[in-house]
């Protein structure tokens, strides 16, 4: 899964995280700091090539060309272009990503304060001026949508790239492989589907990171106007607070209602293997593929959908009460403070949407757990391969019959 496609995999990701890390502290400690920051940042479009902005972007050009330079040297891999600075453009858009959502907020003070100001005393806002807002945020929204695009066209070839170093490789072992259940799709279908569902994980769960890094501060600025919650009272960064809480006991109370859907989903791609490989059978043999034996494969299929049904409802209940709840949660906390008129509009729509921000990063394992039971489940098929290769016992949910009971 991996070997295939990045050079020594383990030390490579090792690598790859202390590498950020001193990175981070080296731009955070000094490298920030050659660049002086406006006292009043640029609200707009401007924001993207500001001094320090640019300077950001040299600088994690750099750290990069050192990094992949460095790892082309030690461990030469016929992938590295794609696996290393594919990588890396992938973090960096997503960063990008991150860094439009905070100008939208910046701008979101600006704007509402001026919705508010028009509201409350009609004639004291032009046209031209709310036009002009509306221009800002559409500069944005530009600029956003060309590097979505661009972004989704390069991942889009980035996942088959992966696809094909894996493909390659089972393809290379193949006599040892294809004894193995259902070898077939495992080579043809969960290959794609590991490359972009462990793509997909990467990337958000990365952006949740840098949301975090992003917004805290905000919140933290933000908190100021709200020193008290709702039944607790005065505490110091209320906000924070209350986002980290709410989402870790989220977190935790689906996390222990799915518990059981990983397991579930690989044997629900067990029994599908089992059907498809029979019909195929049957196409070219006739003694293959009889009704009786076709009935009885398809009861298999029929009974694992329904206990996955039923154990997606119990996980969805949770859920989607969870959600909704989630809307109406951050008006709670700003209740009192809304009430005395603490807070102006603009400011109010600042500190809901980094609240959003911070609380939705915290939330990545409520947002991405049914992903998460399905990479779960190629994961263990795949890893029956490389056990094979390896010449290694057999995972041991290989040889464990699902149960008969829902």
């Amino acid at each position: 899964m991996f070997v295939s496609f990045f050079p020594r995999p383990k030390l490579f990701f090792l690598s790859a995280i202390l590498w950020t890390a001193l990175a981070m502290t080296f731009w955070y400690g000094y490298a920030d700091d050659l660049v002086g920051s406006s006292a009043s940042p640029a609200v707009g479009v401007a924001m993207f090539w500001s001094t320090r902005s640019l300077w950001f972007d040299l600088y994690f050009v750099i750290s990069v060309a050192l990094f992949a330079g460095a790892w082309m040297v030690v461990a030469p891999h016929p992938w590295a272009p794609w696996s290393i600075l594919g990588s890396a453009l992938i973090l960096f858009t997503t960063y990008f990503q991150v860094e439009v959502s905070v100008a939208i907020n910046s701008w979101y003070g600006a704007f509402y304060d001026l919705v508010q100001a028009a509201l409350s005393k009609p004639g004291t806002v032009t046209i031209e001026e709310f036009y002009s807002q509306l221009s800002t945020f559409a500069g944005i929204a530009l600029v956003a949508i060309t590097v979505a695009v661009m972004t989704h066209f390069f991942v889009s070839h980035y996942i088959f790239r992966w696809r094909t170093a894996m493909n390659d490789f089972y393809i290379a072992n193949w006599p040892r492989l294809r004894t193995i259940e259902g070898a077939s799709q495992r080579v043809q279908e969960d290959t794609m589907r590991f490359a972009t569902t462990v793509e997909g994980l990467g990337v958000n769960l990365i952006s949740a990171v840098l949301t975090l890094l992003a917004f805290l501060p905000v919140l933290v600025r933000l908190s100021g106007d709200v020193t008290e919650l709702p039944l607790i009272g005065p505490i110091p960064y209320p906000l924070v607070f209350a986002a980290i809480i709410w989402s870790v006991l989220g977190t935790g109370a689906l996390a222990l209602i799915g518990i059981r859907l990983p397991g579930i989903e690989f044997f629900n791609q067990r029994v599908e293997a089992a059907y498809r490989k029979e019909l195929v059978l049957g196409e070219d043999d006739p003694a293959r593929a009889d009704p009786p034996t076709l009935s009885e494969l398809f009861a298999n299929i029929r009974r694992n959908y329904f206990r996955l049904y039923l154990n997606f409802m119990y996980f969805n209940v949770g859920r989607y009460v969870y959600l909704q709840s989630d809307q109406v949660f951050p008006y709670v906390l700003l209740g009192p403070t809304i009430v005395a008129g603490k807070i102006t509009l603009g400011a109010m729509q600042q500190i809901l949407n980094s609240f959003e921000q911070v609380r939705t990063s915290f939330q990545y394992l409520v947002n991405a757990w049914s992903t998460i039971v399905e990479l779960i489940s190629i994961y263990q098929r795949l890893r029956g391969f490389e056990a094979q290769i390896e010449g290694e016992p057999l995972p041991s949910i290989e040889t464990r019959t699902e149960p008969l009971s829902l």
